[in-house]
């Protein structure tokens, strides 16, 4: 099976036998009260999901992934890993990392305290200062201040969407059980419309099966809520894909919409995974024009090294009219006017009206399902 990114899989995860006994000795530690993404990064350093990661950025690797996309020992790592503040903490040491509830969930050993020059991060790393973005936005509202130091994992955060979720460890054997040498990760924040199982169809005819990674964390306020995406993709693989080929697991970190960069950072996470390839569609991980749509394919060709996983670049997709079928730029030649794009923004305003999208851009009966999951939100919401 493909090695993890840098080689080996990192573990940070303390122990079961010594927990007790460091979370004893941590309640005598400085502490520090962190957001729910922090702590869900911690656990994807920890349980090797961001390998070769052992912890938060200190400034020089922050500046090293941002000017050059790597790390500073050569390892391509394309988007920063921080645990922000908004004021600057007085620590040193080890430190204790704590919810909101007061509960100890890590330990960090901190190498460093540091500035971050927040405007100068945003135009290397996202291309834009403009807080019109919605990743760099959300990057501001974390804080100036910065703390480097590897991550002991104690007690993972409360998740609500903790049963769906896999490890790397996890998939790993589930891949090897399977008999999948060849395994396509699929990234998503959405619901699946038809645009999607075009690409995923084309990853089961590649490769021995399909891994489905939807990411479960922050996003913004108009992509649907992750327990919606997640029961769509269990009813289309139950009904349409052969089962035992498709794999369907959360990834438990926000969005960064961070593009390009974006794109290369989920390659690398689906490569820990255990994927041998990776699929990258048009404007991955983009949001508005911030992004040239086609940027995300050319970035793998300006990597300081290969990272090791086939990248599967798949053009524009839309239903043709005249074909009868949904296709790509590479195997349509039809006109503009004969092709009707899949747009999600579209597919989300009709179904808030409760109206059906075209069949053409999403099945019905997945359609319904989305509905009845807006109308289940909006009830428990006003009960």
């Amino acid at each position: 099976m493909l090695l993890p990114h840098g080689g080996e899989l990192v573990n940070r995860v303390v122990p079961e036998r010594e927990r007790a006994k460091v979370l004893e000795e941590a309640k005598n530690y400085p502490s520090l009260v962190v957001d729910t993404d922090a702590l869900l990064d911690i656990e994807n350093i920890a349980v090797g999901v961001f390998s070769p990661l052992k912890g938060f950025m200190t400034h020089e690797e922050l500046l090293s992934v941002a000017y050059h996309m790597s790390l500073p020992g050569g390892v391509v790592w394309s988007l920063p890993v921080l645990l922000q503040l908004r004021e600057k903490p007085e620590v040193d040491g080890r430190v204790a990392l704590k919810d909101t509830s007061g509960r100890i969930k890590a330990i960090v050993d901190v190498k460093e305290v540091y500035r971050i020059d927040l405007p100068l991060i945003a135009k290397l790393v996202w291309g834009t200062e403009s807080e019109e973005h919605p990743g760099v936005k959300l990057f501001y509202s974390k804080g100036e201040w910065a703390v480097g130091g590897d991550v002991w994992l104690l007690e993972k955060v409360e998740f609500p969407f903790r049963d769906w979720i896999l490890t790397p460890e996890e998939t790993r054997k589930i891949f090897e059980y399977r008999g999948w040498k060849t395994v396509v990760g699929f990234q998503t924040r959405n619901a699946p419309h038809r645009a999607h199982e075009y690409l995923q169809r084309i990853g089961l005819e590649v490769a021995d099966g399909l891994f489905v990674n939807p990411v479960l964390g922050w996003r913004k306020s108009d992509d649907f809520d992750p327990l919606t995406v997640l029961e769509a993709y269990e009813y289309l693989i139950n009904s349409y894909y052969p089962k035992n080929r498709v794999l369907l697991s959360g990834l438990a970190t926000a969005m960064r919409y961070a593009g390009p960069r974006e794109a290369v950072f989920h390659a690398i996470v689906r490569k820990n995974f255990g994927c041998t390839h990776f699929i990258v569609g048009r404007d991955h991980a983009g949001v508005g024009d911030f992004y040239d749509p086609y940027e995300a394919h050319r970035i793998f060709d300006r990597l300081p090294e290969d990272i090791g996983i086939e990248i599967i670049k798949v053009s524009a997709v839309f239903y043709c009219r005249s074909c009868d079928c949904i296709a790509s730029e590479k195997s349509c030649g039809h006109e503009e006017n004969q092709r009707v794009y899949v747009s999600m923004t579209k597919i989300r305003n009709m179904l808030r009206e409760g109206k059906f999208p075209p069949e053409e851009m999403i099945r019905r009966d997945v359609a319904e399902l989305l509905i009845k999951r807006r109308t289940k939100s909006l009830t428990n919401v006003h009960s």
